[in-house]
């Protein structure tokens, strides 16, 4: 990123307590336009938490949070979804008694008329690969499909960035493929935060990782070099990286 341009997404001093539990402590982190980061770390590291604070899901106890400059610090989540922050949970939020294309449109719909919504619904639909099975019933779909149809509700919100929360969790080697295939064309056009477990779909997608742990960031740095650092092997990866 230019050291003059203003970051897409910029937290600084970022710290939530619990009582005397302090889950992250004074975190720093930027992204830039169009570029795709994955947060790792071991359970209990802070950064589900830093997630829930950058969308709006927690309010921080200390520190700052900006999108294009501007402070969304404690906004609600749909305030951040509208300045252009897609946000899609571990759980897929759809509408089981929705077909595919419902769903899309109802997210499309939010933000534009029903002549227009339709439109980038259709579009949104073709581009994620869903068109086989946009007149289906979400609620009778696989797990992998039904977390493809919230990346496509998500993405028809036209966001500038989307925060993906364990995308490929419970998905077979195939959807995994697919979905870091989705990812990386995502990413041609639009920023991306990953948090994930999964260690081969990282190697699969990422760039730069921001390693978590106890609440702290350990280290930060391309993908390489993250899976190949000791202090990351001892804390999270183990045989996993070997």
């Amino acid at each position: 990123m230019n050291a003059d341009a203003v970051p897409l997404l910029e937290a600084r001093g970022m710290t939530m307590r619990f009582g005397g539990v302090t889950a992250v402590n004074n975190v720093d982190f930027v992204l830039g336009e169009v570029e795709l980061r994955c947060l790792i770390g071991p359970n209990g590291a802070g950064k589900s938490t830093f997630f829930k604070m950058l969308t709006g899901q927690l309010t921080p106890t200390a520190g700052t949070v900006r999108f294009r400059g501007e402070d969304i610090t404690g906004a609600y989540p749909h305030q951040v979804a509208r300045r252009g922050v897609g946000i899609k949970t571990q759980v897929p939020n759809v509408f089981d008694g929705l077909t595919v294309r419902e769903n899309v449109f109802v997210a499309a719909a939010r933000l534009h008329q029903a002549r227009t919504a339709r439109r980038i619904a259709d579009e949104t639909i073709e581009h994620v690969g869903l068109t086989r099975i946009a007149g289906r019933m979400v609620g009778q779909l696989a797990h992998g499909q039904r977390q493809w149809v919230e990346i496509a509700a998500v993405l028809a919100q036209e966001p500038d960035l989307l925060l993906l929360d364990e995308p490929a969790a419970g998905m077979n080697k195939e959807e995994v493929a697919r979905t870091s295939e989705l990812i990386r064309e995502i990413n041609k056009t639009k920023a991306l935060i990953v948090v994930e477990h999964d260690m081969q779909f990282i190697r699969m997608i990422a760039k730069t990782v921001t390693v978590f742990n106890q609440g702290s960031i350990l280290i930060e740095d391309d993908v390489h070099t993250v899976l190949s650092n000791q202090s990351v092997r001892d804390v999270y990866l183990g045989r996993q990286a070997a």
